[in-house]
């Protein structure tokens, strides 16, 4: 078997470009979300699932982190997206990834197939195991399992030698048993998704206003003024966001998009929860679009920063009273001139004073910001950049304003909130240690880089994955790839087949679980799990379909049984209480974590509660009280001749590692995910066509990586920069090069093309 790892293509592929969509949702997005629903679980079942999704007595979609109207504002029959109806249609898919059909297809086979291919194979109905040398895998009994990776732990010189990972996707009741398992075990590597996308905004934002999290709700976008957003593509990522848009456009708010591409969801949206989203005319969603370089977003906010300044368009009262370092930014800004911030950013002075005179009438203002922000090596300052504008305006703290980071998985921030991280913090290690009689490990533990960089220098042995995907979701596909096979040990929580099923340790072991659409019972009888939003807004999510398999167990159980068999007599954790009645575990929680007071009885509630925030109160919880105002610097990419600056996005027709489709219909590209979209002049000046291939290669510290076979498409995208779909280009993104936070810099790559003749 080859080791080399490279991202198979459909044979079938013959790309397609049109015109790029003028119109995001719509008819369409419901054609599209019901036709692929219904012919992966049925028509009756089909609505029946769809019936249930983010309703109050159902389950919450597991694609995205949006928040819910409130309980008398949803949709009765749609309060879900096109890609959220595809990401449960993927989990209550009829399909079976049963023994027969790992005994029908080898590694090797599997290899050759696509994401998609992967993903369609169907739910996995057994525990599964891959033995070292063996080419397919075989049924494991769940007893065998668990009592095969028990050994492997057990036999680590070290704790820190294991590694265990954490998908957003995971409930509450799951994360906290799995940290605290974990860290009775004796270690804190407890890398998740969260370092990979939004650590970013953690950092940035605890450092300057006390909090890793947003400061809005959903209804302070209903009376904001004014909302930028930012390196974000919400008409993919998170559709639901667009209705929210729509409402503060109805009700009079400007609405500012900075990107690099033009995305048709900030153009024009069709509601198709109303009945003008069908047959009706669209809504115009952004009034402006600054079309701002890659990472040239910090540039841009400073310049705007700095006009406000010149135009005493501040809110000199709120920085005098709840802040710190307004007199350090004022000095730092004079050595800044527009032109050379205009010349940075790509964005004409005539725009960034346009913008700024937006901002300065209005005190309302909400800034929302996904990966387009974070994945930078500046991606911290970025954030603080953000905040620095927030606190000019006084926008914080006050109804219509605040910053809202946008999270992509449906419980990425619970995780966080459950403990689900490399550091424990001394007042989370000191209840812990209390409630459940151990002492917790102090060491810092690997993030999700260092774990990668861990396995690949054989420092750590055993990988242990609760759901995810990374070997394509981080960076340098290539070196992660070797990293998992440097592992004695290789263990995938999962409902479906791929990637990191076939590229793994010297022996692997699928443990599937039942899905967010499923039921789960226990001794105690039917149980729910909560889950966080990116509002901070924790509420019960119940499945309701039969599980895919009789051998599927929960999570929660999975964590258990394995800590039983892992930890012996080393516990005092009732583990099997525990997981008896999940009313057990949020026990624990509220006497562990603040914030959770009364648990049980408020999670029952419908809707669900908020958890504390002091900065949506101006109450700004950092070690002196105050919000800071930071000193941050203007990344400079020094290019040289036929170099681009690439970012990696989603296709339409995906959620982050899953494929559904070879779409993307909004950006105009069909059948195909090897492509480059580039500037029409660049491309003229490197004397390449629309329809050329090229091999990519990326550049880093003398580092060369290479992306073969990728096709050339011209795309409204400015000039020295050039676009590419993850995980297809992750190759090309160095495992070296992180922001201060140890995010991957996916968003900013330094490429090179080779025209391929042959």
């Amino acid at each position: 078997m080859s080791k080399k790892y490279t991202i198979p293509t459909d044979k079938d592929e013959q790309v397609k470009i049109t015109q790029p969509a003028k119109v995001a949702a719509g008819i369409t997005a419901v054609s599209n979300a019901l036709k692929d629903a219904s012919s992966q679980m049925g028509m009756v079942r089909c609505n029946k699932t769809l019936l249930n999704l983010n309703q109050t007595k159902g389950f919450d979609c597991p694609s995205c982190a949006w928040p819910d109207p409130k309980p008398g504002e949803r949709s009765g029959i749609a309060e879900y997206c096109e890609n959220g109806a595809r990401a449960v249609a993927e989990e209550a898919t009829t399909a079976r990834a049963n023994p027969d059909f790992f005994a029908k297809h080898s590694i090797e086979e599997m290899m050759g197939w696509t994401e998609r291919k992967l993903g369609k194979s169907g739910r996995i109905t057994h525990p599964m195991i891959l033995k070292e040398g063996a080419t397919h895998y075989e049924p494991i009994a769940w007893e065998d399992a668990f009592k095969t990776i028990a050994t492997h732990l057990n036999l680590l010189d070290t704790p820190d030698e294991a590694i265990f990972y954490t998908s957003g996707r995971t409930s509450n009741e799951a994360a906290f048993l799995y940290q605290l398992f974990v860290r009775q075990f004796g270690t804190n590597n407890l890398p998740d998704c969260s370092n990979m996308c939004h650590e970013s905004t953690g950092m940035g934002l605890s450092q300057t206003i006390g909090i890793g999290k947003g400061t809005v709700k959903l209804e302070d976008f209903y009376i904001a003024d004014i909302i930028l957003v930012i390196g974000q593509n919400p008409g993919t990522n998170h559709p639901r966001m667009l209705s929210a848009l729509q409402k503060a456009k109805r009700a009079g708010a400007k609405i500012v998009s900075i990107n690099p591409l033009a995305e048709t969801g900030l153009k024009n949206f069709k509601n198709p929860q109303e009945v003008r989203g069908w047959i009706g005319t669209p809504t115009p969603i952004a009034d402006e679009f600054l079309q701002v370089s890659i990472n040239g977003d910090l540039a841009l906010l400073k310049a705007i920063t700095k006009v406000l300044v010149e135009l005493e368009a501040v809110d000199k009262e709120f920085i005098e009273q709840y802040t710190i370092g307004y007199e350090a930014l004022l000095k730092d800004l004079e050595q800044y001139n527009i032109a050379d911030l205009s010349a940075a950013c790509g964005i004409s002075e005539a725009q960034i004073r346009a913008t700024a005179a937006l901002i300065a009438s209005r005190k309302k203002m909400i800034i929302c910001w996904a990966m387009g922000i974070t994945q930078h090596e500046n991606g911290v300052d970025n954030i603080r950049e953000i905040v620095n504008l927030l606190l000019l305006k006084g926008s914080i703290g006050i109804p219509g304003a605040g910053a809202c980071p946008v999270r992509g998985h449906s419980n990425v921030q619970g995780d966080r909130t459950m403990g689900i991280w490399e550091h424990l913090k001394p007042a989370f290690k000191e209840k812990l240690e209390q409630h459940f009689e151990f002492v917790a490990p102090a060491k810092t533990g690997y993030n999700s880089v260092q774990a990668i960089q861990a396995m690949h220098e054989k420092k750590a042995k055993v990988f242990f994955s609760m759901g995810g995907n990374l070997l394509l979701a981080a960076p340098d596909t290539e070196y992660t790839a070797q990293a998992m096979r440097n592992c004695d040990l290789t263990v995938m929580v999962s409902t479906k087949p791929n990637r990191n099923h076939l590229v793994t340790g010297k022996t692997a072991i699928i443990l599937p679980c039942r899905g967010r659409t499923e039921i789960d019972e226990q001794t105690a009888g039917k149980q729910f799990v909560s889950v966080e939003n990116s509002m901070g807004i924790v509420h019960k999510s119940q499945g309701m379909l039969s599980p895919a398999s009789e051998h599927l167990i929960s999570e929660p159980d999975i964590v258990a049984r394995l800590a039983i068999e892992t930890l012996g007599k080393d516990t005092q954790v009732e583990w099997e209480k525990m997981v008896s009645n999940y009313d057990h575990i949020r026990d624990a929680i509220e006497a562990c974590i603040p914030g959770f007071d009364n648990y049980n009885e408020r999670v029952r509630r419908e809707g669900g509660f908020y958890l504390p925030n002091g900065p949506r109160e101006r109450k700004f919880t950092t070690t002196d009280n105050k919000a800071h105002f930071s000193i941050t610097k203007v990344p400079i990419h020094a290019l040289q001749e036929g170099q681009y600056l690439m970012t990696t996005i989603r296709s339409h027709d995906q959620f982050n590692t899953t494929i559904y489709d070879n779409n993307d219909r909004y950006r105009g590209i069909h059948n195909g995910r090897r492509i480059v979209m580039m500037n029409v002049e660049d491309m003229q000046y490197a004397n390449l066509q629309k329809g050329d291939y090229v091999d990519l290669l990326s550049h880093f510290k003398g580092e060369e990586r290479m992306a073969p076979n990728f096709l050339v498409v011209p795309y409204d995208i400015p000039r020295n920069c050039v676009a590419t779909y993850f995980p297809e280009a992750n190759v090309l993104v160095p495992v070296g090069q992180f922001a201060e936070s140890y995010t991957p810099a996916s968003k900013s790559v330094v490429i090179s093309m080779k025209k391929v003749t042959s």
